[in-house]
């Protein structure tokens, strides 16, 4: 197949364009900066700014399937491609997402299964590579200092997204489908620094904060957007009120093999922490 990656060099999109090679599929990258990608020369890489969606027009040509991680802190632009994206593919896998404060989850799987097309939803759980936003603190010190400590997650590894991603694009058993990911198992945030400490034979604990203190110290860093602050605290604040997350056998049941613990994102992960 031919199978166009959007947001292709993100932590998704990047394991999804390597597994799908692996498999033998004919893979092309679709990212804002083509340059900075680090593609293999079989990979055909091409410059698309979602913001802009007729930058779609020049690489929707032969496409057979497309993956879109929609990129924006917006969704102004998102029926726009997926109407074009609709109007030259026969399959969309589309990955839901918590970062778009005008669209929910429901909204997006409207938007996404009203096209006409073979389509599939993905909505996974909090990505593990989130853990990352302590790498800083946790190379430097024993103590990770956050809010809303206390709040229940099921954190899942970007490779079992991908290696979901690769199997609902190629396969023609998934048209329709809204499919839930989780890891396989439920931590707090304080527990996964604890987990992350021991994988790495270290004392790592957790130090609360309010949320003001929380949010002072996001706005402080250079590398989170602003705009996401109060988004972000707002949707841990709904998280911890709402039951708690449940674990679906999703990953194991299209895949064939169980969905991977955050031990062994870590173990995975080791040099980014050290």
């Amino acid at each position: 197949m031919n199978i166009l990656i959007l947001a292709a060099t993100g932590n998704i999109g990047s394991q999804l364009v390597r597994q799908l090679r692996t498999a033998g599929h004919t893979v092309r990258a679709g990212t804002r900066n083509p340059a900075v990608g680090g593609f293999p020369p079989d990979v055909h890489v091409v410059r698309v700014e979602l913001s802009e969606p007729d930058t779609l027009l020049a690489c929707l040509d032969d496409i057979d399937a497309v993956f879109l991680l929609w990129p924006l802190h917006t969704g102004a632009q998102l029926p726009k491609a997926l109407d074009l994206i609709a109007e030259r593919a026969r399959r969309i896998v589309f990955l839901g997402t918590g970062g778009i404060p005008d669209l929910s989850f429901e909204d997006q799987e409207k938007l996404v299964h009203g096209r006409g097309i073979e389509s599939v939803v993905l909505r996974p759980s909090t990505f593990a590579v989130n853990t990352l936003w302590w790498a800083d603190e946790i190379r430097t010190g024993d103590i990770v200092h956050g809010s809303h400590g206390h709040l229940p997650m099921s954190l899942i590894h970007e490779s079992d997204i991908a290696a979901v991603a690769a199997r609902t694009l190629t396969e023609n058993t998934h048209a329709g489908a809204t499919y839930t990911l989780t890891g396989p198992e439920v931590l707090t945030r304080a527990e996964q620094v604890r987990i992350i400490g021991e994988t790495l034979e270290r004392p790592l604990r957790w130090s609360e904060l309010t949320r003001d203190q929380a949010r002072q110290r996001l706005l402080e860093d250079d590398t989170f957007p602003d705009s996401f602050v109060d988004v972000l605290l707002d949707g841990y604040t709904e998280m911890l009120a709402a039951p708690r997350p449940e674990i679906t056998s999703t990953v194991a049941d299209i895949t064939g093999r169980p969905a991977r613990s955050l031990a062994d994102w870590v173990s995975d992960h080791l040099a980014d922490f050290r």
